[in-house]
């Protein structure tokens, strides 16, 4: 449960954007879609495979 604590004359608006960024920081929304479908082992891997392949190419673009 994320709980925000509100201080003593804090705008509203305020308390709701550190709300935002902890519940997405958390990644609960993105586990909640990724549980909406079932996707295959072998596509997991092949992403996460050209997700790292793509991280390696930059960062060895700004070594150079």
């Amino acid at each position: 449960m994320i709980i925000v604590p509100v201080k003593e004359g804090e705008n509203i608006d305020k308390a709701l954007k550190k709300l935002k960024r902890k519940f997405e920081k958390t990644g609960v929304l993105k586990e909640l879609r990724n549980r909406q479908k079932f996707t295959k082992p072998s596509v997991v891997r092949r992403e996460q495979r050209l997700k790292a392949i793509y991280v390696q190419q930059m960062l060895n673009a700004q070594q150079e």
